[in-house]
């Protein structure tokens, strides 16, 4: 078979073949050509020693040179050449105490995760497929090279690779390969949050998330999200629902944008309905779900190590994911004061979701009243609308020159106007919002902050 290799990366192969060494496209790229999608990254794998490497190119990166790595850039490119190598002892679970340079591609690919990543190409010999790499594929089967054990004791983050895989690629997976993944799940304790966190959101982002599933039967979600294991098998007996509520999260998470923060946070919605279930008659309760939820996404975002940014963002979703508020424009602007202007597009979108793993009987209600909710929301937008501190006619400096003290009071103020203007736009005026903060100041009950109410 034939296949297309970008330009620089062929040269860079060429290069090395007409010094007298072995060199080809390894890994994954080789894979993703194989299955006509666009690969991420080319990689190489040579006989060349990583000094040779150097020797031939006249710009390179040593950024895992004691493992024979050396990055060769080309123009503007980058592209990862790695000296056929033998991995010594595993000690870590994750990586090796030693490597041993070899001139056998064979023992390069031996050390290698999946037949299908096994496999390796250049334009001269063709494809070089020892574990049977093309069989794997031609079967849509992910299946470990050699002993699945052995694999998996030398890299623990394999296991959960083969789930992300799965998912990718809408792969099934090997008895074989299944059965050590099972058996040795509890060694990914000794992995990384960090790599965790990037192979779980690849799995979460593909387009089978669903696999979570089959993650959590094999007992790799006890290890690194036991939160999961808890929502497997918990009823909803409540008219907005039919599926029990993992069934229920991975319908939702299915149809929402594959953009990580959606994603994360159809995963998290409804963790809190474990902790908080309750049960009146024939009907279940699950009463502030969401801010439990959201205590929970963000314990395990910080556990994971997620960038702060993004823990926020999802943070903030779940906890208003179930918030309900009225097609008007008062309730809007409500939920636009609550929510926040800046994530409420995704705040639509989450509903959305949510409502689209709904007992289907409510969900055709739900949506339309959804949908006329968003129009109202783009109305307010267009018509400027106050609904938040900053659009107020008055600001601090304003209430601090009419006597409002500063501190937490003046705060405390802004937003008590807030709460009136929302309901009634015509007080955002400056003086009539002045003499509305001298009440204000002096009983700062007066415009309590209406409570606000969650789905169940």
């Amino acid at each position: 078979m034939k296949m297309e290799i970008p330009k620089k990366a062929a040269e860079i192969i060429e290069e090395l073949m007409a010094k007298g060494f072995e060199a080809y496209a390894v890994g994954g790229c080789v894979r993703d050509s194989v299955l006509g999608r666009i690969p991420e990254d080319w990689d190489i794998t040579t006989s060349a020693r990583p000094e040779q490497v150097k020797q031939i190119f006249p710009r390179t990166v040593d950024t895992g040179i004691e493992h024979g790595t050396v990055t060769v850039l080309m123009d503007q490119e980058m592209f990862e050449v790695t000296t056929y190598r033998v991995d010594g002892e595993y000690e870590d679970h994750r990586h090796p105490k030693e490597v041993t340079f070899t001139a056998s591609l064979e023992e390069d690919l031996k050390r290698r995760d999946f037949t299908i990543n096994a496999m390796a190409y250049n334009p001269q010999t063709g494809l070089v497929d020892i574990f049977h790499g093309m069989e794997d594929l031609k079967r849509q089967v992910i299946r470990c090279v050699g002993d699945p054990g052995e694999r998996f004791d030398e890299d623990a983050l394999r296991i959960l690779r083969a789930i992300r895989f799965s998912a990718q690629l809408g792969f099934s997976i090997d008895e074989a390969t299944k059965a050590a993944m099972s058996e040795r799940a509890e060694s990914l304790r000794q992995v990384s949050a960090e790599r965790i966190r990037v192979e779980f959101v690849k799995l979460l982002i593909s387009d089978h998330p669903e696999r979570i599933r089959e993650a959590c039967v094999l007992g790799i979600t006890r290890v690194i999200m036991p939160e999961y294991d808890a929502i497997v098998g918990v009823a909803q007996h409540t008219p907005n629902h039919i599926y029990d509520v993992e069934e229920h999260t991975l319908i939702a998470v299915k149809n929402i944008a594959a953009e990580p923060a959606l994603r994360l946070t159809m995963l998290f919605h409804d963790f809190g309905k474990p902790v908080v279930k309750k049960t009146d008659g024939d009907r279940d309760i699950f009463y502030r779900h969401p801010e439990v939820s959201a205590k929970m996404c963000r314990e395990i975002m910080r556990r994971l190590k997620f960038d702060n940014h993004t823990l926020e963002k999802v943070y903030r979703l779940v906890k208003w994911h179930g918030l309900k508020y009225l097609p008007n424009d008062i309730s809007v602007r409500r939920a636009l004061n609550r929510v926040g202007r800046d994530i409420f597009e995704e705040f639509i979108k989450v509903q959305r979701a949510d409502i689209s793993a709904k007992n289907p009987a409510v969900v055709p209600k739900k949506m339309r009243q959804l949908s006329e909710k968003e129009d109202i929301y783009r109305k307010i937008l267009r018509r400027g609308d106050c609904f938040e501190v900053k659009a107020l006619a008055v600001n601090g400096k304003d209430l601090i020159e009419a006597g409002i003290s500063q501190g937490p009071i003046l705060g405390a103020v802004l937003e008590r106007l807030v709460e009136l203007v929302i309901d009634t736009p015509e007080f955002n005026e400056k003086e009539k919002l002045l003499e509305l903060a001298n009440q204000v100041k002096s009983d700062p009950t007066i415009f309590n902050e209406k409570e606000y109410f969650f789905e169940h």
